[in-house]
């Protein structure tokens, strides 16, 4: 009996010892490739990615088309398979609208879009209508104790109602939804809401109006152009010579004609184009495990330009698609070394992330690699500068939504940084009460939002987030570097371990 325990302690010690050499010989294989990871390599792929040429990277624009096309060719370059079904790119359709004109004319007086009144951009239909009255319905409400509609027919006609009244009078019982929904119903051509907050337009403000519009979904509701407008145009519909207190005055229950004897002439035309911007994936297959993914993700894309003004983006995000590429190229160094991960890997740049997180929620909609199989998304999005929080010690890293899904991704996480980086891991973000809401304005969210486990890696915003002033020369190379690497230790950890994540939290 003694000689069997004897037996079995010394496999349970030559077991312990394969084990830890195994381990040893994985961090030091990690660390081979994670050293090519180098200031010197990011710095080329981001005065690329960040230069002028790229013109600021807005989606669905030329400059973003040419990141693109630079970040295929570095992933070629790397030895990296195309990622989606064969390609290099998933495109995905996204709506512009752009107006083209936009005009309000009461008898020979002309009023303009962003000074005298706003329309939105998606719901709006082109239309011209010349009419010689307008059907006033006050509040525009219809209820069981109030029909500002009696008696009015206003089927094809231009109708104008109040936004609101000013508070304490309390007589407004529909929101604004429910009034505009009511006028579609009573078949009205066009909806003038007189809103006091149109006054506030500027020319200051008239020359940075948005006249374009990125869309995910092209808007098919039915329902008849709305414009709000200013008391001065209404005053204008109504032949009243002061505006100033129009509001205070229909407040207090001044009486205005249900029918507007004016001539009106309504303008809005704009240009509805379908365009392809893209997401950029690149494949490795794993060994033995290939089935199960593991994303890195960062967004290519940025503001794009203001005349000639350029939103460079070098560390939003730029850093982050720089390090993709740079990981990427190090696990490819490894398969050809003979020590390829066992899953399969997918380094992905979206676009779309600046207008809403587009190029990331369409991938997450319509997924190349089952979701019930991606294993793990790292998502980096700024990790090249230093926040004002950390300026006396730079050695650090926001972590966000690190175990929102999964109990063992931090102690992966954490464990990566132990052994090879050493940073100081932030988690300030990671609140849930965080009023930043960082967890929910980056890529990574989508894939959350499936319970799909995720890091968010992050450098806090600067004084240069989303300025123009966002370049090249700012960012701290040796930082971005060992950031980097702690996402390539990182993932390959996620990669290599036997079992599969563990979902056991739904925090989403």
């Amino acid at each position: 009996m003694r000689v069997v325990l004897t037996v079995i302690c010394l496999l349970f010690i030559i077991a312990a010892q394969a084990q830890q050499t195994t381990v040893v010989e994985n961090n030091t294989a990690a660390a081979r490739y994670g050293e090519t990871i180098t200031p010197a390599a990011l710095s080329k792929q981001l005065h690329i990615i960040a230069g002028p040429a790229m013109e600021g990277r807005e989606t669905a624009t030329p400059g973003q088309a040419r990141a693109a096309a630079y970040i295929i060719s570095q992933f070629e370059a790397a030895g990296l398979k195309p990622g989606a079904n064969g390609k290099w790119e998933q495109h995905y359709p996204l709506y512009e609208d752009s107006l083209l004109k936009s005009t309000i004319t009461i008898q020979d007086k002309t009023f303009l879009y962003g000074r005298d009144f706003l329309s939105d951009l998606r719901s709006g239909q082109p239309q011209d209508i010349s009419a010689a009255q307008v059907i006033y319905a006050d509040m525009g409400i219809v209820s069981t104790d109030r029909n500002d509609y009696n008696h009015l027919d206003v089927k094809g006609q231009v109708i104008m109602i109040r936004d609101a009244v000013r508070k304490g009078l309390h007589r407004d019982k529909g929101s604004l939804e429910d009034k505009i929904r009511t006028a579609k119903e009573k078949g009205a051509a066009a909806v003038l809401i007189i809103s006091p907050s149109a006054g506030r337009f500027s020319a200051l403000n008239q020359q940075k109006l948005r006249t374009t519009g990125l869309y995910w979904q092209k808007d098919t509701t039915a329902r008849p152009n709305v414009y709000f407008i200013t008391p001065a145009l209404a005053s204008a519909i109504m032949s009243i010579d002061n505006s100033d207190s129009l509001l205070e005055d229909l407040d207090k229950g001044k009486k205005i004609p249900a029918e507007l004897k004016t001539n009106i002439h309504i303008v809005f035309d704009k240009a509805a184009t379908v365009l392809h911007p893209s997401n950029v994936l690149a494949y490795l297959e794993g060994t033995d495990k290939k089935e199960e993914v593991v994303f890195v993700t960062a967004h290519y894309d940025h503001l794009g330009k203001e005349g000639d003004k350029i939103f460079y983006g070098a560390d939003d995000d730029g850093s982050g698609t720089s390090a993709v590429i740079e990981i990427a190229t190090a696990f490819a160094r490894a398969q050809r070394a003979g020590n390829g991960p066992r899953r399969s890997m997918v380094f992905m740049t979206v676009s779309g992330e600046e207008k809403g997180l587009l190029g990331s929620q369409y991938y997450t909609e319509h997924p190349i690699y089952p979701l019930t199989r991606t294993v793990a998304d790292l998502n980096i999005d700024m990790i090249g500068r230093i926040d004002p929080a950390h300026e006396k010690d730079t050695n650090y890293l926001y972590i966000i939504g690190d175990n929102k899904l999964s109990s063992e991704l931090r102690p992966i996480n954490e464990k990566a940084n132990d052994t090879h980086t050493h940073l100081k891991l932030d988690y300030k973000y990671n609140d849930p009460n965080d009023p930043e809401g960082f967890y929910y304005r980056s890529d990574h969210y989508m894939f959350a939002q499936h319970g799909i486990p995720i890091i968010f890696y992050f450098n806090g915003t600067h004084a240069d987030y989303h300025a123009p002033t966002d370049t090249v020369e700012k960012i701290s190379y040796t930082l971005l570097a060992k950031r980097a690497r702690l996402v390539f230790y990182t993932a390959w950890d996620i990669a290599n371990r036997e079992h599969k994540l563990v979902v056991d939290r739904h925090e989403k």
